[in-house]
């Protein structure tokens, strides 16, 4: 059984090193079993493609390609700064991700 992750699908990240370092993206995918992510116009890569009919033409697309959740921050919703999660229960019973710097709520 793999951890807990801080970071979900759709989160607004931060990146923290790297190629990319101080760029900021959504968060497309999480692949939990390799502890990576794949973040929106974050660390494209160059791939050759066969003609399908999908890409009829062929030839060389850009795509994203994983990056690992350490180099990456989840951005505070009130500060719009890259934070650090905490857990912890609401007044409601449920588990929340929380920012430790503004200690606000992560939708």
């Amino acid at each position: 059984m793999s951890q807990k992750l801080h970071i979900k699908k759709g989160d607004v990240v931060f990146v923290n090193s790297g190629d990319n370092k101080g760029q900021q993206g959504r968060v497309l995918e999480v692949l939990a079993s390799d502890n990576k992510a794949i973040v929106e116009g974050i660390n494209m890569v160059s791939k050759s493609t066969k003609p399908t009919s999908k890409h009829p033409q062929g030839g060389i697309i850009k795509k994203e390609a994983p990056v690992h959740i350490s180099n990456l921050n989840v951005l505070d919703p009130a500060s719009g700064k890259p934070t650090r999660i905490g857990r912890r229960l609401n007044d409601k019973n449920k588990m929340v991700r929380y920012a430790k710097k503004s200690g606000e709520e992560i939708k």
